[in-house]
């Protein structure tokens, strides 16, 4: 007997085909992106959260290189891109996750075109190129308050000391 690959890796997306595997998701479309080094109950609340605002949740995960840039430090992320994708995907509030490789999500954002964007509380909506965009399409730009108490990096920070 063989084990079967689970399910949910069936929603993890290359770049390329994005446009059509989004496309006949229902909609409001909502998109959210981040690192989601070490996946914690704060990461599964905002991710539920988004969720309930639409009908349909594409995740962006930061590639390692883009995870790098953004200066959590020179060992982060922990987890591996495709590790970080796949226990994003595991979650039912995830509809598809793809990893991008810039410092921002705006380009796929241009190619999705969703109804909403959603970020973490510490987010400055107006000061987004991504959320100006969508704004200007017609779309929302919300920002969600965060879970206190959960961070990845006071969670990498506690296991050290």
């Amino acid at each position: 007997m063989s084990v079967a690959d689970p399910l949910f890796l069936d929603k993890l997306c290359s770049r390329s085909a994005l446009v059509s595997r989004a496309s006949p998701l229902p909609r409001p479309l909502i998109f959210t992106n981040g690192v989601f080094d070490i996946l914690h109950r704060g990461h599964a609340v905002y991710l539920a959260q988004a969720r309930s605002l639409g009908a349909s949740l594409v995740v962006g995960v930061n590639s390692d290189a883009s995870a790098r840039r953004l200066g959590k430090g020179p060992d982060r992320p922990l987890n591996s891109e495709a590790d970080r994708a796949a226990l994003i995907a595991a979650l039912d509030s995830a509809s598809l996750v793809t990893v991008f490789d810039e410092d921002t999500p705006l380009e796929l954002i241009q190619l999705l075109r969703p109804d909403t964007i959603v970020k973490g509380g510490d987010y400055d909506m107006a000061q987004l190129p991504e959320a100006q965009w969508v704004m200007r399409q017609g779309g929302q730009a919300l920002a969600l308050p965060f879970v206190a108490g959960y961070s990845t990096t006071s969670l990498v920070q506690r296991i050290r000391n």
